[in-house]
């Protein structure tokens, strides 16, 4: 979300309201998680906050959003203007300090964004046509190449549609480069990370009958019947007394849903305060929930003072870093949800470690972490060595979405990731998606 140029549409709505039965399908007996992040893992799901590398001295800052969140995404470190100052030269120390932030207290990280028309470099902004169009993919593929392994979901794309009621593509210098330019954008980040997750991103597409969400859903619809790499849609959900939760939230979230896409909330925050801040809070939660496909929630933000609408206190933690009212409301709508861990009779092995078999000077002994309906957490220990390589093999069609604590790096199937130290000790982890399959990788380990 760009600070300066984001404007809400003045739409009439009413705070997402649930089906008795819908509601009947999330009520249950479970223990009540105390963190957001906490209780939306326990469903499996995530509940994220935007986080700011300025802001990461900030103890009550880095205390409340290590404590509540476990999905993180950088506010305007991984954006272009701070990737690719100058053309082919590249910084990653601004995203790299979040990610490793991110990664080393065991969260994963959702990348924003690879393709942009606004938060362009000032070379990017004065090119068209062919150049542009490969400018623009030698970034995606740079940037997507820097960051594989470490990204959950990548926004490949922000904001490509317009206002109003045209439902036309926007206007910008990367429209100009072809029609197609959303399209190579995906197969450029699919080639260079294969296993993260690839989201086209937009905000006021949150009303059904809206044209934009119209044209959205239908560039979805085509992607997917011609088999263009996308995986999910993102939502900003920016709300305020001008444009508040419509009525027919969850029906766009499941319509999206049906088209074999994730649906995630990306960019959340709702102007206001109160019971009134905090219904509307619930409401996204609620239409969340009714959607087997919602993966998960982000919040723009971690304190009102911390958001780029701070006059309009818009966050679950006020400036002080104190709970508000919506926070509660959030809590205690996620642990309504049924936990999602896997059932007994799923054949995911026990929970004692395994060892590799030695012999390279070194050992690496596996760990199970937490299990969710869709993928789970695993944990590898060396011992022997501190100059270790640990090969780590998943089968099919597993794919590891997400580490922390190590250097990663792929062979070509994807399959096998070889790690190494990357300065956070001798205990790394990572996240499986495992597609059905629950057998735990195999490791081998040798010295370097």
């Amino acid at each position: 979300m760009n600070r300066k140029s984001w404007r809400a549409a003045a739409v009439t709505g009413v705070v997402v309201a649930m089906t008795a039965a819908t509601a009947i399908l999330w009520q249950g007996t479970s223990n009540a998680a105390s963190t957001l992040g906490a209780s939306a893992a326990e469903r499996g799901r995530y509940f994220g906050t935007a986080i700011a590398g300025s802001r990461l001295s900030d103890s009550q800052y880095t205390t409340i959003a290590n404590r509540e969140f476990n999905m993180i995404t950088a506010e305007n470190e991984m954006k272009l203007d701070a990737t690719e100052p100058n053309q082919n030269q590249f910084s990653f120390g601004s995203g790299d300090q979040i990610v490793n932030w991110a990664t080393g207290n065991g969260k994963r990280v959702r990348g924003h964004t690879l393709a942009w028309h606004s938060q362009q470099p000032g070379w990017m902004q004065r090119m068209e046509g062919s150049s542009l169009r490969q400018a623009m993919l030698n970034h995606v593929t740079r940037v997507a190449t820097n960051y594989r392994g470490k990204i959950y979901a990548w926004d490949v794309v922000n904001e490509a549609f317009a206002d109003g009621a045209s439902g036309a593509r926007r206007d910008s210098n990367l429209q100009r480069t072809g029609n197609d330019w959303i399209e190579a954008a995906f197969r450029a980040a699919r080639s260079a990370d294969p296993n993260a997750k690839l989201c086209y991103n937009d905000y006021n597409t949150d009303n059904w009958s809206h044209a934009k969400t119209q044209a959205v859903y239908r560039m979805v619809q085509d992607f997917k019947s011609r088999g263009v790499p996308i995986d999910c849609v993102g939502f900003q959900a920016h709300f305020n007394s001008g444009n508040p939760v419509p009525s027919n939230y969850h029906t766009t979230l499941q319509n999206f849903a049906d088209l074999g896409v994730d649906v995630q909330i990306t960019e959340l925050d709702i102007e206001g305060s109160g019971s009134s801040q905090a219904d509307q809070y619930r409401g996204i939660v609620q239409a969340c929930q009714a959607v087997a496909r919602c993966t998960g929630i982000t919040v723009w933000g971690v304190r009102d003072s911390d958001s780029w609408r701070a006059s309009g206190t818009p966050l679950l933690f006020n400036g002080s870093g104190q709970k508000k009212a919506a926070y509660d409301a959030v809590l205690a709508q996620l642990n309504t949800g049924q936990p999602t861990n896997p059932s007994p009779s799923s054949p995911g092995p026990s929970t004692s470690p395994t060892t590799d078999p030695g012999g390279g000077g070194c050992t690496a002994t596996y760990s199970e972490g937490q299990k969710w309906n869709d993928r789970f957490n695993g944990q590898v220990t060396v011992t022997g060595s501190s100059n270790w390589i640990v090969t780590v093999t998943v089968g099919s069609p597993q794919r590891i979405t997400a580490t922390w604590n190590v250097s990663a790096t792929w062979d070509s199937s994807g399959n096998v990731m070889t790690g190494r130290p990357n300065g956070n000790g001798d205990t790394f982890g990572f996240t499986i998606q495992h597609g059905g399959n629950w057998t735990w990788p195999t490791l081998s380990c040798r010295t370097a």
